[in-house]
Formats: structure tokens, sequence, C-alpha cells
């Protein structure tokens, strides 16, 4: 690669890096190409971006992006043919397409990725996941802050309801 061109690819993997919700970063050898393609396929739906690039290359983008010195020591340490997964949507759903992926095909694994400017492990992808979707948890607490006022409604509705019930028996005790 020419200079500028190198320059012009820090560029973009900078603005990849600062742009991301979270960057995961696999280890592609051994995938044929049909496999890689399918992979960009299904992240593409979740608008994911892939790219391969120069570990050299990546590494000064990071330190041009000013991360902290957390997250460039963990890009130092990045070794080997990554293929970079920069997620702008819900980090769990690309998380469980990959971690399928790789469980599907031996050979894709994942190494350490960022989730913003925190470095997850592997273990804290898997985690990851296993998390239900952003949507469903949205749900799931809107719902429980849901809870309370319903119970409180029902409560409140519980007195009129006993009062005209024993209002009836009177009456029916009266017909008779």
């Amino acid at each position: 690669m020419l200079r500028t061109e190198k320059q012009k690819e820090v560029e973009s993997l900078k603005e990849c890096f600062l742009k991301a919700k979270a960057t995961f970063f696999t280890d592609y050898k051994g995938l044929t190409a049909n496999q890689v393609n399918d992979l960009r396929k299904q992240l593409r739906s979740l608008d994911v971006e892939v790219r391969v690039a120069k570990n050299n290359l990546v590494r000064t983008a990071v330190r041009e992006a000013s991360f902290g010195e957390n997250v460039n020591k963990f890009v130092e340490a990045v070794v080997g043919p990554t293929m970079i997964a920069f997620t702008y949507g819900d980090p769990a759903k690309v998380a469980k397409v990959i971690k399928k992926f790789s469980e599907e095909n031996e050979v894709f694994n994942f190494k350490e990725s960022l989730l913003g400017v925190q470095v997850l492990s592997t273990q804290q992808i898997e985690e990851l996941s296993k998390l239900p979707g952003r949507e469903v948890l949205i749900a799931k607490m809107l719902g429980s802050l849901n809870a309370p006022v319903t119970n409180f409604v029902g409560v409140l509705a519980a007195v009129p309801r006993s009062f005209v019930q024993v209002l009836a028996a009177i009456a029916e005790k009266k017909k008779t």
C-alpha cells in the first residue's frame, strides 16, 4: 500500500472505531470465501460493518482515536489475521450471530473485543451473546415499571367492588 492509501485506511478505521457501539475482533483463518461472505450477509442486516485490515493500521487508528491506555494495550496484543466487526446497532444481537457462526465453524473464534471503550474477554462476549435483545430488555423493564401501578389500581378497585357485593347480598336477603 502507498502511504496515502494507508493514511486513508487509518482515517476510515478511526471513524469506524469512534462510531461503533461495540467492536468484535475475530480470527477468521481457515474459513472459505463463501463462509466469510455468508457471515458478512448475516451481519449486514444488523447494521454491522465487517473489515479486514492490517494490525499496524488498526493500532494506529486506535491510538489516534485516543480511547485510553487500556484499549491501546488491548489492541497492541492483537496478532494474526483479524476480522473486525464494527457494531452500530444492538451488540447483543451481533454477539449471538457471531457466537452461532463460531459454533458452526470451529476454525472461527472470538478474540477479546470492545464494548465502547471497555475491553471484553471471550467469556464476557459469550455472556453478552446470551442476553436478550435490546427490545426484549426494554419490554421487561417497562413491564416491571408498570406492575406496581397495575396492582395499585386493582387494590383501589377492590373496595367499591366489595361494597357493591355487600349491597347486592343485602338486597337479595330483603327480597326473601
